[in-house]
């Protein structure tokens, strides 16, 4: 690994994770064009923390609430308990239930976690087969294809008005399975998921947050299960300083490109994006075939 590859890595994974065209396909189409080795699990982990950098503090403020929300969730949960235990032993005057779900960050908040449980499972249980794609340029190709079609299609769907409070839980797990089917390399996260919810009827802005947010414990969760190896890997200081760079530079990329993402989705502009992944997508087929 050099300075060169790790700042190439990282400026890739800042503008394709958040850009709709996928970081997992093109890290893929990089290694094998230009024959880098894996830069291997230490890399690939600072990389994506660096990515869930940037979105902390595109949306410190929402994060913020909704951790602050989500405890008192957890609050809200153990004192209903409370409540049924004290009634089980009463043959009246029963304490009333307090309503849990009564913000719209507390609504957010369950609809994260539902998103995340598919997404969690298709990620455990595709595992391998997701490791095995990502050395052919054949799937990534065709899977920046389906990309393509997708924002195409996101970029004709009519304009939604749903926030937190009027999504259903059921719009909330399919748009975890996508997340999930999206961990195979060329499936763009950002495209699919946003397309996902503005089919969905989300509102515009709220289909781009979303999308970021849903994305961290998901993020978070890969790279835990990941550390189960961490302390064998050997990495020099030279590689960590390289690491380094090329992490800062993934999170200041990432930055940009989450503020971007909200202009191209109001304007409907994800129709570049899909000519790129066309082009991009049957470069890969062709090369691979060739």
């Amino acid at each position: 690994m050099t300075l060169l590859n790790a700042i190439l890595l990282g400026l890739l994974q800042g503008l394709a994770e958040f850009l709709p065209i996928s970081s997992s396909g093109h890290l893929a189409i990089f290694e094998v064009l230009f024959k880098v080795e894996n830069a291997g699990m230490v890399f690939d982990i600072l990389l994506h923390l660096g990515t869930l950098l940037a979105i902390f503090v595109a949306y410190w403020k929402d994060i913020k609430m909704l951790v602050v929300e989500g405890f008192l969730i957890v609050f809200g949960t153990i004192g209903n308990a409370g409540r049924f235990i004290i009634n089980i032993t009463r043959k009246d005057n029963k304490l009333t239930y307090n309503q849990i779900i009564n913000t719209p960050y507390r609504k957010f908040v369950v609809l994260v976690i539902v998103s995340t449980i598919p997404t969690g499972i298709i990620g455990i249980v595709l595992k391998d087969i997701i490791d095995a794609a990502s050395s052919s340029l054949l799937v990534t190709g065709t899977c920046l294809l389906i990309t393509g079609l997708m924002l195409i299609v996101s970029d004709m769907v009519q304009p939604g008005k749903k926030k937190p409070n009027q999504v259903k839980y059921r719009e909330a797990g399919i748009i975890g399975i996508v997340q999930g089917l999206a961990t195979f390399p060329g499936i763009s996260r950002s495209g699919s998921t946003i397309t996902a919810c503005l089919l969905c009827g989300f509102d515009k802005s709220f289909a781009v947050k979303y999308s970021f947010i849903m994305s961290i414990p998901a993020v978070m969760g890969a790279a835990i299960l990941e550390l189960k190896d961490f302390g064998e890997v050997a990495v020099t200081s030279t590689e960590l300083v390289y690491y380094g760079i090329g992490t800062l530079v993934a999170a200041v990329v990432g930055y940009i490109c989450i503020k971007t993402m909200l202009v191209v989705v109001r304007g409907k502009k994800f129709k570049y994006f899909a000519y790129y992944c066309f082009a991009i997508g049957l470069f890969s087929i062709i090369w691979h075939l060739v």
